[in-house]
């Protein structure tokens, strides 16, 4: 699997998730066994760059390459300023976002808005591109099947995106209209790929091995990109990884394991955010890893009351340790979930 110069451990990626694929988090699902990781998306108003929020993202310290920076915006000029500006600190690849179906980011005609916009998208692709191509850095596109279900241009917007230079296309395989509800939908998506030369990724309710292996045989799609299955089991691309290759599962990993995952990521998560910050935002991922787990509503419950990094720390150790002195294994390797694909017409 390529993208530009770049050659990947594998075709698994971690999602551009705001507010969770941070660089800790992205770190974590690489070391276990996601072979690239795309960044939360980062403006392009350049007066919001120095906000704490846009440092933390362009902040790729110490993290394994390719170093793919996700951005978002609706002026071409100011998505290729800020694609300039993030590969001045570090990043390989660049991101077009259109697919975001958050009303923030749609109610100002940014992510996947733009698909309403057919010219004002093509421009923006054509604007960033022109601006990397002198840099060698590669440009991908996110994006869904269309607007809503009326208005399904995938095809045709990919078409014109990998004429404009695109290097990859990730379709998620939803309407804006559905945000995250219902099911994703595969057909559009082995539509484009039938149609495009450049790699296509299916991303869209990939939670199981065996789901990734029928969206993969249903999409004819180069890659998979894996976002809310990977919330508190970052061990899926590894399952994921194994079962591809082999046709067996692995085991479910051992409550050991998890809990040193688990706390080198809440180190991780207090040294990037700062003890305050990094507390308050270490619950949502606390609650992710508890949630199939005995006890865990009243454990959830308990971290709202935690205030301070050592007690954070200290409560999910003994309750992992809890765990552990029941059994060495105590979840299946993944949740039940249905695997069928929905078909529909693309």
């Amino acid at each position: 699997m390529r993208i530009g110069p770049y050659t990947l451990a594998n075709a698994l990626f971690v999602a551009p998730m705001a507010g969770v694929t941070d660089r800790p988090f992205r770190q974590l699902c690489r070391a276990f066994g996601a072979g690239y990781a795309v960044s939360e998306m980062i403006t392009s108003r350049p007066d919001l760059w120095q906000s704490v929020k846009t440092q933390r993202r362009a902040d790729h310290r110490g993290e394994s390459g390719p170093i793919a920076v996700q951005i978002a915006g609706t002026e071409p000029a100011l998505m290729a300023e800020a694609a300039l500006w993030n590969i001045d600190r570090g990043a390989q690849i660049i991101d077009i976002n259109m697919g975001c179906p958050a009303k923030k980011v749609c109610n100002k005609w940014a992510g996947s808005a733009l698909m309403q916009n057919e010219a004002l998208a093509l421009a923006i692709i054509e604007a960033v591109v022109a601006a990397c191509a002198p840099r060698g850095v590669p440009v991908t596109l996110k994006m869904r099947t269309g607007w809503c279900e009326a208005e399904k241009n995938a095809l045709r917007m990919a078409r014109a995106a990998e004429s404009a230079g695109i290097a990859l296309l990730t379709i998620h395989g939803r309407t804006r209209d559905q945000g995250y509800r219902g099911v994703a939908e595969y057909d559009t998506i082995a539509a484009v790929k039938a149609a495009l030369d450049i790699p296509v990724v299916a991303n869209g309710d990939i939670d199981s091995p065996e789901k990734a292996r029928a969206v993969l045989r249903h999409t004819g799609a180069d890659a998979l990109m894996i976002g809310r299955a990977a919330q508190g089991r970052p061990w899926i691309f590894r399952e994921i990884d194994h079962f591809l290759r082999t046709g067996t599962r692995l085991a479910p990993p051992l409550v050991v394991e998890v809990r040193r995952a688990l706390l080198e990521h809440l180190q991780a998560h207090y040294a990037f955010y700062g003890e305050s910050a990094g507390v308050r935002s270490a619950r949502k991922h606390i609650g992710w890893y508890v949630r199939d787990w005995p006890g865990a509503e009243a454990f959830r419950a308990h971290m709202l009351s935690l205030e301070t990094a050592d007690a954070q720390y200290a409560a999910v150790a003994q309750y992992l340790d809890e765990l552990a002195a029941q059994s060495e294994r105590l979840w299946p390797a993944t949740n039940p979930s249905r695997v069928e694909i929905c078909s529909e017409t693309a």
